[in-house]
């Protein structure tokens, strides 16, 4: 397996310099800032990640501010406990994308914030006191947890919100695979432990965030 800092000459050679690699890492946020994040915005942000499958981001930009409407603005109990009435009401709702697993996944997931916001005081408090250095866990915590957050669902969630990891994309896995982590996008707890073990060596390495390690590897391939 490359070093961090060959991986990074390989993505400087591509961009043009370690400078324009690094020059859009997205932000991390301390653990309190994290902690303070309102349980209704998580909610807003998985309906957000979730809604654009099979369809343009630009459609959901476009309609969001009906959707949070739609949703009274993604209070979380009200959503989990949402009635037959008021689902069969979305549904006909023209301000929202009308999926009924896409709605019930909401659903789904205001029960699943509001449960470990009981138990922790807030779902940003949970995410907050999750080791970096198991970043692969927390991940597989929201697949396990929430609905339609496998893959890079439950990463692009975290990285908007500013936790500290990394996403399995195409280009980030395509790097994996060169250093024979993995093969293929993890799917399996095995394979995720993998990616998270290569992680946390370049971190060592480096001392850099796992979101800036992500960053450089993503743009260490072609496309």
């Amino acid at each position: 397996m490359r070093s961090y800092e060959e991986i990074l000459d390989i993505a400087a050679d591509r961009k043009g310099g370690r400078a324009a690699v690094l020059a859009d890492v997205p932000p991390v946020k301390p653990p309190e800032e994290i902690a303070a994040i309102p349980d209704d915005r998580w909610l807003a942000l998985m309906a957000r990640v979730l809604f654009p499958a099979g369809m343009s981001w630009a459609v959901v930009d476009k309609k969001w501010p009906g959707i949070e409407a739609a949703f009274h603005g993604f209070d979380v109990a009200r959503v989990a406990h949402m009635s037959d009435d008021w689902f069969d009401a979305l549904l006909k709702d023209p301000r929202i994308i009308r999926s009924p697993p896409k709605v019930r996944a909401v659903q789904q997931n205001a029960a699943f914030i509001m449960e470990v916001s009981a138990e922790y005081g807030s779902f940003g408090r949970r995410v907050a006191d999750w080791p970096v250095e198991d970043f692969a866990g927390l991940a597989l915590w929201l697949k396990d947890g929430g609905a339609r957050l496998g893959g890079t669902a439950g990463p692009y969630v975290l990285r908007q919100m500013g936790v500290e990891g990394f996403i399995p994309s195409p280009s980030v896995v395509a790097r994996l695979a060169a250093e024979d982590v993995v093969d293929k996008a993890p799917t399996s707890r095995k394979a995720w432990a993998a990616v998270q073990a290569a992680f946390n060596t370049w971190k060592a390495e480096s001392g850099e965030s796992l979101t800036t390690i992500s960053r450089v590897l993503a743009q260490s391939v072609e496309g």
